[in-house]
């Protein structure tokens, strides 16, 4: 049987169009059920914005996963029960699967399963347009599947042990590692070519001051970005609608600096394809200030907040001068206050919600409405006064860019 890997890798990852989906979440001992049914959620919007359709979530406590099949055997039963018949494409589990546990499950439900990661993986594969982000998404496919070659291939193996066993299908198990990591070895270096082009070009822009846009995924980065740089970057209203770092050179005042858009955050974002994104997260750090982008609409948006944080702290970027960008303010008064709120009580409550954050933020933090473009000037000034500071401690020789002789329309 001839294995291809690349084929391989597109249709255990590829959701067609409208595919109908069923979810699995295991509450774990250190995890309560509205945590999970929170995490279950945004797996439901990871596949909507991949093309399909939710139909049934399944839940079930336990104290650890099951190492064969993840989920116990009564509930996993109850997941075939309910996919026969139903036209169910494919059930995805909000957890990393291993290999072995795929073809068990599978063998059991008769449907494609898929985990967190590889679903993520194929948003990532739709999404990426330029060569890099290409590059880097198919590189981490290869590394997620290395892993899982055993338990994906296990039905090619003779049955026994012992002298006489090393059949055809474990011949072709190591075949197709030496296969994908020759490829990984390959792409690797492919990315460490982008990455040197790309350093020479971030060097080659001279002494400005950089600014990030950081966030979670789908809180209006992109939105904000076109605001303050008039310039089109895409926007949608899908997670990780932008892949590919998007810089611009922006003037504000007379004051030039360079305005880079990034890749969102997300939960249980997976190891490898954090690794094969670094070259795009350098320009989170090598930036000097963040634009911390929340979307204050979404219900858990402090629980965002402290993913995006664990995540620049792992970059070795919690130190940076960071500015919290409220997003959505219209959305969150649309979905906080009823028509029948007195104004004043309404006022009360935003003064008391700005009071909070500007506490914990040192001030540094503003309240807009990017759609709408409301409280977009504070912005512009909070970043203003920020960039220009920068500029004073590190280009003092440089009084503030009193000129546009430099000023050149994006890069």
């Amino acid at each position: 049987m001839d294995f291809d890997v690349a084929d391989m890798i597109d249709k255990r990852n590829k959701i067609e169009q409208e595919e109908r989906a069923v979810l699995v979440g295991v509450i774990q001992k250190d995890q309560t059920e509205t945590q999970v049914n929170e995490y279950l959620d945004e797996l439901a919007f990871l596949a909507s914005t991949a093309g399909a359709v939710t139909v049934k979530t399944f839940t079930q406590k336990l104290q650890h996963p099951d190492s064969k099949t993840f989920v116990g055997k009564g509930k996993l039963e109850e997941i075939a029960q309910f996919v026969a018949g139903k036209n169910i494409r494919v059930v995805i589990f909000d957890d990393e699967l291993s290999g072995a546990q795929i073809n068990n499950i599978e063998k059991v439900i008769n449907v494609k399963t898929i985990d967190r990661s590889d679903l993520i993986l194929d948003i990532f594969a739709r999404r990426a347009k330029t060569a890099q982000a290409k590059a880097q998404v198919e590189l981490a496919q290869y590394q997620y599947i290395l892993p899982r070659l055993r338990g994906m291939w296990k039905h090619l193996e003779r049955l026994g042990g012992g002298i006489g066993t090393r059949g055809p299908g474990e011949t072709e198990i190591e075949t197709d590692r030496r296969i994908v990591r020759d490829k990984i070895s390959l792409l690797r270096k492919r990315l460490a070519e982008i990455d040197k082009q790309a350093y020479t070009q971030r060097k080659e822009r001279g002494e400005f001051i950089r600014v990030a846009l950081v966030g979670y995924t789908n809180v209006g980065k992109s939105t904000i970005m076109n605001i303050l740089s008039k310039r089109d970057v895409f926007a949608e209203n899908k997670l990780f609608a932008t892949l590919d770092t998007t810089t611009s050179k922006v003037v504000f005042e007379t004051t030039p600096f360079l305005l880079s858009d990034t890749v969102g955050f997300i939960r249980k974002l997976p190891h490898h394809l954090v690794e094969s994104f670094k070259s795009t997260l350098d320009e989170v750090k090598e930036s000097d200030i963040l634009l911390h982008v929340v979307d204050i609409s979404h219900p858990n948006y402090e629980d965002q907040m402290k993913v995006v944080n664990t995540t620049l702290a792992e970059l070795g970027c919690a130190d940076k001068p960071v500015i919290t960008v409220f997003n959505k303010m219209d959305l969150y008064e649309e979905r906080t206050f009823d028509q029948w709120l007195e104004i004043d009580v309404k006022q009360t409550i935003l003064k008391d919600l700005k009071k909070r954050w500007e506490n914990e933020t040192g001030a540094t933090c503003v309240f807009v409405s990017a759609t709408q473009k409301r409280e977009i000037d504070g912005l512009r000034s909070n970043l203003l006064q920020q960039v220009r500071t920068l500029y004073i401690k590190r280009y003092p020789y440089k009084t503030g860019y009193h000129s546009h002789e430099s000023y050149t329309e994006g890069i």
